[in-house]
């Protein structure tokens, strides 16, 4: 997803949640904060590294092709952007490096995101916006998988877009051949299905194969209906319905963060508040389904129009200063730092998960609350939270 949904979009449905205006510009900051968290900004910000929930394509391709990097990287898209759906997914006939792999897809309501919800319950908005990005992610990002793999995120000249054909006269679609073209300045051409995506490389773990790279933006357009035929899938087409999925995303949304919230006891997945849209169904449908790149504005301005707030452009630096300027320990209040604190924390657990279903994908993996602190030095800053705030109790 992008920024449209990730910022404007999270905003609307944390107002429609029962949250404040402040409380929803936090929340959603948090949300869109997640794509921009990388190991380079980090370093200007003399902040943790491991809590970056991002890589930039520089920091990608200078990364090398070993073992920990791979890690490294499963680590962050696993966590954040491509949480996988079932980590105990049987798949017959395979070998055991191929069922590790195919147990990372990326799919929606699976155990995991339960578990980031509930995570993110009692704790700080920034833990709750990060909850919501990844949220998203499950229903946009569907199907491919946050590590390197060319068996599981290729895709191939088979890759039609559905177009609604009005001729039909019975809400019917006609299929047109998608078109791809490896060229990073390339513009997208929706008129014509020409798209840009990652160039085509046979090694297995290039990062050229990592997440939806090979299919381009058109997991993050929410208009878009689209078939193709994953070797995951045994060849036989899948359709990708967007629209259908990000109203779905959405209206968890807002049932998780009503949860979040304590108006519901429990976050249950495969359960969506439709029932807080119904006044505004046909305005979101609209937003959802115009066919074009970015729908910032049209998101913004409802959001506006249901809080009468204005809802003020991302900024990335907004919150750099205070956290800079902070000196010790107090650099955990500031608003980055309890990002810095919940990133963490999310990445934490799903490695841990991953790990403890005897995938190594994404590395070793030490539960602290069993064992205590062990690895890498900024996680004592995390467990130091955890344990202040467990003895305040």
């Amino acid at each position: 997803m992008q920024k449209d949904f990730h910022y404007y979009a999270t905003y609307c449905a944390a107002y429609l949640a029962g949250f404040s205006h402040e409380e929803c510009m936090e929340l959603c900051y948090s949300a869109q904060f997640v794509d921009l968290c990388s190991a380079s900004l980090l370093t200007k910000l003399n902040g943790p590294k491991a809590a970056a929930t991002t890589q930039l394509q520089l920091e990608l391709m200078d990364s090398p092709a070993d073992i920990l990097s791979l890690q490294n990287i499963t680590r962050i898209w696993a966590s954040f952007h491509f949480l996988p759906g079932d980590l105990y997914a049987a798949k017959p006939k395979c070998s055991k490096s191929y069922l590790q792999k195919y147990r990372l897809i990326c799919r929606p309501n699976g155990e995991l995101l339960v578990r980031t919800v509930e995570r993110a319950k009692g704790s700080s908005l920034q833990a709750a916006g990060i909850a919501m990005h990844v949220l998203a992610d499950t229903w946009a990002h569907q199907n491919f998988a946050g590590t390197p793999s060319l068996v599981i995120n290729n895709t191939d000249s088979w890759f039609f877009e559905l177009l609604p054909d009005d001729a039909s006269g019975e809400g019917g679609y006609k299929r047109r051949r998608i078109t791809f073209r490896p060229n990073p300045s390339m513009k997208d051409d929706l008129e014509n299905s020409v798209y840009q995506n990652s160039l085509f490389q046979n090694n297995e773990n290039s990062i050229m194969n990592l997440g939806h790279g090979r299919a381009g933006h058109l997991p993050d357009y929410s208009f878009i209906r689209y078939q193709y035929l994953p070797a995951w899938g045994e060849y036989e087409a899948i359709t990708k319905d967007n629209p259908s999925d990000y109203l779905h995303a959405f209206t968890q949304m807002i049932e998780a963060m009503k949860f979040l919230r304590g108006e519901r006891e429990a976050f249950l997945p495969e359960t969506y508040d439709l029932a807080a849209i119904e006044p505004y169904r046909e305005r979101i449908d609209r937003i959802i389904k115009t066919r074009r790149a970015d729908a910032c504005e049209d998101w913004k301005a409802f959001g506006e129009e249901l809080s009468g707030q204005v809802i003020e452009d991302f900024d990335l630096e907004k919150y750099q200063e205070e956290y800079m300027s902070a000196r010790g320990d107090a650099k955990d209040g500031t608003f980055l730092g309890r990002f810095f604190l919940a990133a963490m924390a999310q990445k934490s657990l799903v490695t841990n998960a991953i790990y403890r279903s005897g995938n190594k994908l994404a590395g070793y993996s030490v539960d602290y609350s069993v064992k205590g602190f062990r690895g890498i030095r900024d996680y004592r800053s995390l467990l130091d939270a955890v344990i202040k705030k467990e003895g305040h109790r």
